[in-house]
């Protein structure tokens, strides 16, 4: 039924906290695909050392591509039905399978066809709600709808199912190892409905996740060109939401200036990516942008180097 996905980077030293969740599992129908996105600290000496496990695990190692390529990698492969993404140092309770199961089941079996899936709450490693509860303890809504009418905030997670994954790949740009996951997540919102549940599944280490974090001094122009994409894609296809939350559109267009310059790419070639809406409310922050920008080099000098 699931297949329990984990893409992972040089993480053995948390990648047990996954499969100590997996073994305590109440409902057995699943599956582990891990795929290695290069590691070199012996993650594939300790997920061998687990050769014994009650559950299938298999294990695809690939050159250092990007978590997105894995997804890709992970969702082509799998073997389950339902596609439910872990990261390689959380853990989750040991119902988390099976609830998630009786959640779907809820569902008619004759309407499941316009569902991508079930969400669930998260928790830190001491108890806290990430984020915000959804506006009612079960909602069928979409991730647009969720974020922007309702202003659910905070890392929620979910499984989707495969076949409709499998329609929405992840976008593998060049020169780039990070496209965010917001792309797809949003895409698949406007075809597909979730089913959302108050109810906490997940632990979600905050102190060493930090991935989704964008610090000045870790950006680069390759990276920005992830991000870029991803707020594009935002003002393209989502401003039928603008009256909910002008403010993060707004946000949108700031961050499109300021990670489109992080990428060296100019204000031409900025406005030619946009639609005639996105356009003006690009127009409207890029003074924003611009000036974030501006302080991005200020901070990171390998932002002011040219490409040769």
């Amino acid at each position: 039924m699931f297949t329990v996905f984990t893409s992972t980077y040089n993480r053995a030293h948390t990648l047990s906290r996954v499969y100590d969740s997996l073994c305590k599992q109440t409902c057995r129908d699943f599956e582990w695909l891990i795929v290695d996105d290069g590691s070199t600290d012996g993650t594939r000496d300790l997920v061998s050392s687990w050769g014994g496990s009650s559950f299938p695990i298999r294990y695809v190692h690939q050159e250092n591509r990007g978590r997105h390529v894995a997804i890709n990698q992970g969702v082509a492969s799998a073997r389950g039905q339902l596609f439910l993404s872990v990261d390689s140092d959380d853990s989750f309770s040991p119902q988390a399978l099976e609830r998630f199961k009786w959640h779907w089941e809820q569902i008619p079996p004759h309407l499941r066809s316009a569902f991508v899936g079930v969400t669930a709450l998260c928790a830190d490693q001491f108890g806290r709600l990430v984020g915000s509860k959804f506006p009612r303890d079960v909602i069928d809504s979409d991730s647009n709808e969720i974020r922007y009418r309702y202003g659910v905030t905070g890392d929620k997670w979910g499984f989707q199912r495969v076949e409709v994954l499998r329609q929405c790949p992840f976008p593998e740009v060049p020169d780039t190892n990070y496209v965010p996951a917001g792309i797809v997540w949003f895409a698949i919102a406007r075809s597909y409905k979730t089913r959302y549940v108050n109810e906490v599944l997940h632990t979600y280490w905050q102190a060493e996740s930090r991935g989704a974090q964008v610090s000045t001094s870790a950006l680069s122009s390759a990276r920005a060109a992830g991000h870029a994409l991803a707020h594009c894609s935002i003002l393209n296809n989502d401003l039928k939401w603008f009256r909910y939350a002008p403010l993060r559109f707004l946000r949108s267009g700031a961050n499109f200036s300021r990670f489109s310059f992080a990428a060296r790419v100019g204000i031409l070639d900025q406005r030619r990516k946009l639609s005639a809406a996105a356009q003006i409310v690009w127009a409207v922050a890029l003074p924003l942008g611009y000036a974030a920008a501006a302080l991005d080099r200020a901070r990171n000098p390998s932002l002011r180097r040219r490409r040769s």
